[in-house]
């Protein structure tokens, strides 16, 4: 959440930070009236909690003055007076929590550089990538045998069957077989590979409690696209970076650590509530997905170094699987409510002839980290400073399946892999039916 302490500071700038996003002055004056009437009533019961102390002094040297009657006014004074200080601290955590509701509703502030727009079709393409760019080879173009959509080609080859699928969890419930499943082991693998020893290798568990999706900023706002467990109060995690950005919440990491680098290989469960109709075919909007996480903690210094680290890996990734891709950087109306800045990398996929997108590479600032409490010691003395957390996916492997399989296929509709999954897919980089 943003520091209920700059809102205090700074109310007009917060509001005009937040309206590029599109968020109403009302809801930011929700929070500063909600913010104001606590302190007030936590004032006002401090300072009658210390008249009743006085109060009890009084008593005691009007019992000892044999001033009973005295004692008795006295009494029944800080009596009522212990009653409305009861009353008012009452009042003081109603507002207090509805303070801290209304922060955990806000977005992020977004970066300067962050352009200006109010959805996905405002966002600003940085440069794109193809096979063949830097020795001079033009884009390439749509070939026709490449025009068929990979749930086609899948079940043509036996390597996707949405029907059972569907059969087994319900619509958008993806099952692959065969070589299609060792496809998606051997991309887990390679870009395992790849990552570590820098980032370090965790298996999170994937069902969380809800502090920590509070944490990433998931909850409360976004409950909606969530997989809860009721009975248990857990949450499946809709992405790594849920478990990884609590990791270490509560702690406090000393400077010299930083930044603190993981990576994790998941199952990730999506409600997507809001996608009704859109892109509910095949591999381009699942609930359940694989894919590989980048995270750090680190100081604020080395938060922008970090964010290009993930995302060269995300785009080094792409380039060895020979996808043609773009990077976005992401608009105002676009962003993540937690991330101040994100870039996204989009794979184009010749059968459905579109540019899908793989990874989101985000810096947070503090925000993640002052809901986790991570915060760090810094090595030249002074109080511990809140991390920053940045994130990426490199990769979320559904669409990088679905674009490797349209655009590797061939005019006889079997489908060539490129050769950096040879040694992850026992040798064999030819798809054809059994």
């Amino acid at each position: 959440m943003i520091d209920i302490r700059l809102l205090r500071e700074d109310p007009d700038g917060v509001k005009a930070a937040l309206a590029r996003r599109g968020v109403p002055e009302a809801e930011v004056d929700a929070v500063i009236v909600a913010d104001r009437a606590y302190r007030s009533r936590v004032a006002q019961a401090e300072s009658m909690r210390a008249e009743v102390k006085a109060l009890s002094r009084q008593v005691g040297e009007a019992k000892r003055a044999g001033d009973n009657e005295r004692a008795e006014q006295l009494s029944t004074r800080s009596r009522q007076l212990g009653d409305e200080e009861r009353a008012a601290a009452a009042e003081a955590e109603v507002d207090g929590e509805k303070a801290k509701q209304g922060l955990l509703y806000l977005p992020n502030i977004p970066a300067e550089e962050v352009p200006a727009g109010e959805s996905d079709a405002e966002n600003v393409e940085i440069r794109r990538w193809w096979p063949g760019r830097e020795a001079g080879a033009p884009e390439p173009g749509r070939a026709d045998h490449q025009q068929v959509p990979h749930w086609e080609i899948g079940e043509a080859l036996e390597l996707l069957d949405m029907e059972r699928g569907a059969r087994l969890s319900g619509s958008m419930f993806p099952l692959y077989r065969g070589a299609g499943a060792r496809l998606l082991r051997a991309l887990t693998g390679m870009a395992l590979d790849r990552h570590t020893p820098t980032y370090e290798e965790i298996r999170p568990p994937t069902v969380v409690l809800t502090e920590t999706m509070v944490s990433t900023g998931h909850l409360p706002k976004f409950a909606d696209d969530a997989y809860h467990l009721e009975r248990d109060d857990l949450w499946a995690i809709p992405t790594a970076e849920v478990p990884l950005t609590s990791m270490h919440r509560g702690e406090i990491l000393e400077e010299s650590v930083l930044p603190v680098r993981y990576t994790a290989a998941t199952a990730c469960y999506r409600r997507e509530a809001g996608s009704a109709g859109r892109d509910t075919r095949g591999l381009l909007r699942v609930h359940e997905f694989d894919k590989v996480e980048l995270f750090a903690y680190t100081t604020p210094e080395q938060a922008l170094d970090a964010q290009a680290d993930i995302l060269r890996r995300a785009e080094s990734l792409l380039q060895e699987l020979e996808l043609r891709y773009r990077v976005m950087d992401l608009c105002t109306g676009d962003l993540g409510g937690p991330s101040a800045r994100t870039f996204d990398l989009e794979v184009y996929s010749s059968g459905v002839d579109k540019w899908l997108e793989v990874s989101s590479t985000s810096w947070y600032r503090d925000y993640q980290a002052r809901r986790a409490n991570v915060r760090y010691r810094p090595s030249g003395g002074g109080a511990p400073q809140l991390v920053h957390t940045v994130n990426g996916s490199a990769l979320a492997w559904p669409r990088i399946w679905a674009a490797l399989i349209e655009n590797g296929r061939q005019a006889d509709g079997t489908v060539v892999l490129p050769e950096c999954l040879r040694p992850y897919m026992g040798g064999e980089l030819l798809l054809k039916a059994p």
